[in-house]
């Protein structure tokens, strides 16, 4: 999928290209012994797109379609299996970099073997903050010292007391006030909207670059959920940020989102500006998305709507040949079940792969 260029905006902070993640199956002694080829789980399967200081780039799809793995790729919590994650670090960080590492125009290709201490270096500038504040957070530590456990991991601040003022002023950022009601508290003494607000604190607390949000507010209630949301803005606008933001709502995409990228199974089906693809979608994919988000109009609460597509998601271990979409669409052609569709810009800046947009 090419990249969308964004207006005003110089160069990305993250360029992704071809990146693909296959979880290998194991074999049972009758594959084996019959020598039947290994057989993988494709999860992402050679998705490109970019990130850029000051946006907010979402990842849309249904559960299992690899919006998760993207994030975990990009923040280096797994090991692609092919293709590229070029960063561009800041020159605080580029500084203490050896030259070797660098690929192109300032760019890191954090999908390669790095040193050690550049890998350390890289990690602190791209955050992640999880689906679920309780898992994510050590029940037996207090607030204070799952503030204080990146600061010592990554050497910051000379003393306790130094520390001590960093991790208050984190807590102050994320709307934690008082800080010293919450510093002693364990995760099981907040609410699900305090942890989350401490999981971004740990995230932001390291200055990062890029955050990877995974479903941050999913399980969270609805009454908390719109909070959560304006702190991440307030972050972004306080800090130079780019988020990466996974969800399956499109009520929450179309609230935050700059741009909005459709993923299904692996692939990225649909890709431009928020607005565009809210109002204007192309594949068959993303209208059925739109289709069964419900109508906030009390007219129309009895009135079910119709979604345009059939059947299950199949597996990603045996994708359909060539348009992955066809078994569920509509409007599937002959051609969609042999070839692979293109990716074409219908629109500037809007993108899509779809045999119905290819003229004949």
């Amino acid at each position: 999928m090419p990249p969308i260029r964004v207006r005003g905006m110089t160069e990305p902070v993250v360029k992704v290209r071809d990146l693909m993640k296959y979880f290998p199956l194991r074999r049972g002694l009758k594959e084996i012994i019959t020598m039947k080829p290994k057989r993988f789980v494709r999860a992402v399967d050679g998705i490109s797109f970019d990130m850029y200081i000051g946006e907010v780039f979402c990842l849309v799809g249904e559960s299992g379609c690899g919006k998760t793995t993207t994030g975990r790729l990009i923040t280096r919590l797994l090991e692609p299996t092919g293709g590229h994650i070029y960063y561009k670090p800041t020159r605080e960080v580029a500084s203490q970099i050896p030259e070797k590492c660098f690929v192109e125009d300032g760019y890191v290709d954090l999908a390669q073997k790095l040193p050690k201490h550049a890998d350390k270096l890289l990690r602190r500038e791209i955050q992640i903050v999880f689906q679920d504040p309780f898992g994510s957070l050590d029940p037996r530590m207090k607030v204070y010292d799952i503030l204080k456990e990146p600061l010592i991991v990554h050497k910051i601040g000379g003393s306790e007391e130094e520390r001590r003022e960093i991790i208050y002023r984190a807590l102050s950022e994320v709307k934690l006030v008082p800080p010293e009601q919450f510093m002693n508290r364990y995760p099981h003494m907040l609410s699900g909207g305090q942890r989350q607000r401490v999981a971004f604190a740990r995230a932001m607390i390291l200055k990062p670059t890029v955050v990877v949000a995974d479903e941050p507010v999913s399980m969270l209630d609805v009454s908390i959920r719109a909070e959560i949301l304006q702190l991440m803005l307030d972050l972004q606008a306080n800090r130079d940020l780019a988020y990466l933001f996974i969800t399956h709502d499109l009520a929450v995409a179309s609230y935050l989102c700059t741009k909005i990228a459709v993923m299904y199974l692996g692939k990225i089906v649909e890709m431009g500006p928020t607005d565009e693809v809210i109002n204007n979608p192309q594949h068959p994919y993303t209208k059925a998305l739109i289709a069964a988000v419900p109508e906030p109009d009390p007219k129309n609460r009895f009135k079910i709507r119709e979604v345009p597509i059939k059947g299950e998601v199949p597996s990603a271990a045996a994708i359909p040949p060539g348009c992955r979409f066809h078994p569920r669409c509509p409007y599937a052609m002959d051609r969609c079940s042999k070839e692979e569709p293109p990716t074409l810009e219908v629109k500037p800046g809007h993108y899509v792969s779809c045999w119905l947009h290819v003229r004949k």
